[in-house]
């Protein structure tokens, strides 16, 4: 054999290797086993398949790393029915496990602890059993555990308060008792600690008092104990204590005066536990992890499976092959990055029975993410342009409010999806109804700059026929990022259109001229040049986009939307408008929006709310320009429309989709031939 042909079976032997490394055959076998446990039946996670790669985005759920190893599991709100199996601790590079609101029973699996470097772990609204792992102390990295609103019972471990990364500990509405531990006072970036709901006795630890960070204390519906330390008055609303008999407080609404109000310290409380935390150590021996070898640090998680033999033997030949494999890498990294968008959008990736497709972007396991406060990082003052980040920081939401709002992203409350975001329908904690909605970061524009001007145009957009933006979140760790709008209780006016017969709710003429007015008036103001707003060219006027609330008044929505948007998927969305026929004819020689061609995009509305059509055919045109009312006005109305105020929003209409964007009128002259109409049509 030549050393030629010896060369190249020695490349493609440690090519090999190193592709089963990477792809990690061990982590599809586990996965496998972890499908079967969550989905007993095999009727959820069909997607999931022997044969198939995990990192390659056809596995609904799953998001891999840079490595390609599977760095999130985000099966929320699915109906999974089984049990939580402890292969799951073989995805060692695992820094996402969401399995919220669905129906799992059986114990934690201890194995879990394994996972050292998880961030968020998600198990609450089930119907998990048995208590809670003390072994959850060894996962150094995690930052959010919820397991609230299951059937745990016992103890909270001591050992909890050793996850010094800890933001958020959800443990309400289990049947929890005991006392609550000293530890937790360790835990120097705890922001919300939710015991509410169990079975909790004894004194509230003084050294909770002593968090500098929490915000929210959580404790109501127990049978706790004695004084509340005074320093937890700071809390203000964050603290909730009500429904505990023995408890009292001073300065705090939900709990009875004491009589007497002395500070409460260390000396008050049962120091039963504090032996198990001096110098941070626990003072039993920590249980032994289960027998799967775990070597992942935060750059590199894999473990050589193969012989020390053919390692000596393939290490020989690596630095021959160095500059090669440098190739190669920096041409899959390249292609990979040119392909990023596009594969996110490739036809035939989304269906209905899949609300949540967004978990193409691989989530790295570096991010260092307060969850309850996880927002898209923005940058300073100077390269945001001069915006103030406390600006923005008045319409920041958090994803428990999202999530909370939402049930968990349920398919029962999704009201729509595209290809680059899903739209649900939500309720906030005051009562107010929102719509939200959800993209997935890789669509978004990659420079954070350019990101949060965007942010800041969009929240400061006005108008009683704009939808308001209420507010935003970003979770780098889900890969999204949520948009919180008023919500438009009457759909959008596309539900109005190409009814049959009258069983649906018919426009009347009154509401129709009410409705194209608004919509003019909204545009006039988006085209407007304000102190408070530059001319905003709106590209995607439809009658999807004009939403309408309780008293029929036309709302716009998405304005503003492309400034945050990747340029790509800006392209692909332009598909859906040519296609309903709302893109103007220049763009296709000019390649550029303009007020013109949100002009022509009016036009279309205009004549399709008087045809009560969505597809405005030759025909149809045609009737309207040669203003045969009989062969283009809504049959529906049964005739009951003004002649004249057809023919002047007729000839409007045909007027704003002239071929030549110079014949168009601009809105303010729209504006003014509409102001004519009487009052009884506003």
């Amino acid at each position: 054999m030549s050393f030629f042909h010896l060369l190249l079976s020695m490349f493609l032997l440690i090519s090999l290797l190193t592709l089963q490394t990477v792809c990690g055959n061990a982590e599809l076998r586990a996965l496998m086993d972890l499908k079967f446990s969550l989905d007993p039946e095999g009727k959820i996670l069909t997607s999931w398949i022997s044969d198939g790669n995990p990192c390659s985005g056809s596995f609904e759920g799953i998001a891999c790393n840079d490595h390609w190893k599977v760095a999130n599991i985000s099966l929320q709100g699915k109906g999974l029915s089984g049990s939580l199996s402890p292969v799951v601790a073989e995805l060692k590079c695992l820094s996402g496990l969401y399995l919220h609101y669905n129906n799992l029973s059986g114990e934690i699996p201890s194995q879990i602890s394994n996972l050292t470097e998880l961030v968020d772990l998600y198990l609450d609204v089930n119907s998990l059993s048995g208590t809670i792992p003390p072994e959850f102390g060894n996962m150094a990295s995690l930052q959010v555990l919820q397991l609230g609103d299951n059937q745990l019972v016992g103890n909270i471990p001591t050992q909890i308060g050793l996850l010094k990364q800890l933001t958020t500990l959800a443990l309400q509405h289990n049947k929890l008792n005991g006392q609550i531990p000293l530890s937790l006072g360790n835990l120097e970036k705890l922001r919300r600690l939710n015991l509410s709901f169990n079975n909790f006795s004894g004194t509230i630890p003084a050294t909770l008092a002593n968090a500098a960070h929490l915000e929210v204390l959580d404790i109501q519906n127990n049978f706790l104990s004695g004084i509340v330390p005074s320093a937890l008055k700071r809390l203000g609303e964050g603290f909730q204590g009500a429904n505990n008999q023995g408890l009292c407080g001073v300065g705090l609404s939900t709990l009875r005066a004491c009589n007497q109000y002395p500070d409460l310290n260390v000396s008050n409380i049962d120091t039963s536990d504090q032996d198990h935390f001096k110098n941070n150590n626990l003072a039993t021996p920590r249980p032994e992890p289960a027998n799967i070898p775990v070597h992942c640090n935060q750059t590199h998680c894999s473990k050589s499976r193969f012989p020390q033999s053919v390692i000596t033997t393939a290490s020989a030949i690596i630095i021959t092959l160095v500059f090669i494999g440098a190739g190669l890498f920096t041409f899959v990294k390249y292609r990979r990055r040119k392909q990023k968008i596009s594969s996110n959008y490739s036809e035939g990736k989304l269906s209905p029975q899949q609300p949540k497709d967004f978990y193409r972007k691989s989530p790295s396991t570096l991010v260092n993410l307060d969850y309850y406060n996880g927002c898209y990082p923005l940058p300073d003052d100077q390269k945001a342009g001069g915006l103030a980040n406390e600006y923005l920081n008045k319409f920041r939401f958090n994803v428990d409010e999202v999530e909370s709002a939402t049930q968990y992203l349920s398919e029962a409350n999704l009201l729509c999806k595209s290809k680059f975001s899903a739209m649900y329908k939500g309720v906030l904690r005051d009562g107010s109804f929102v719509a939200i909605r959800s993209i997935n970061m890789t669509c978004c524009k990659a420079e954070e700059a350019e990101f949060a001007k965007g942010l800041s145009l969009l929240t400061s957009l006005r108008h009683e026929n704009v939808v308001k933006l209420r507010g935003f979140c970003c979770s780098s760790s889900r890969g999204e990022c949520y948009l919180i709008y008023d919500f438009a209780t009457m759909g959008d006016l596309s539900q109005y259109l190409d009814m049959e017969d009258r069983s649906g709710h018919l426009l009347d003429w009154s509401k129709r001229v009410s409705i194209i007015k608004g919509i003019a008036k909204g545009i006039g103001y988006l085209h407007s040049n304000e102190a408070s707003k530059p001319t905003i060219v709106h590209q995607n006027i439809s009658v999807e986009n004009v939403l309408l609330d309780k008293e029929f008044n036309p709302l716009i929505m998405d304005a503003g939307l492309p400034k945050l948007l990747a340029e790509d998927v800006v392209f692909s969305a332009l598909k859906v408008s040519a296609a309903m026929g709302y893109l103007a004819p220049e763009y296709i020689t000019t390649g550029r929006f303009t007020e013109k061609s949100d002009i022509y995009a009016f036009g279309v509305i205009v004549l399709q709310v008087l045809s009560g059509k969505t597809a405005i055919g030759g025909s149809i045109r045609t009737a309207f320009e040669s203003l045969r009312f009989d062969d283009c006005i809504d049959t529906n109305l049964n005739g009951r429309y003004s002649s004249s105020e057809a023919m002047m929003l007729t000839k409007l209409g045909v007027q704003c989709v002239h071929e030549s964007p110079d014949e168009r009128p601009n809105m303010v002259n729209v504006i003014q031939e509409l102001s004519v109409f009487p009052a009884h049509s506003k």
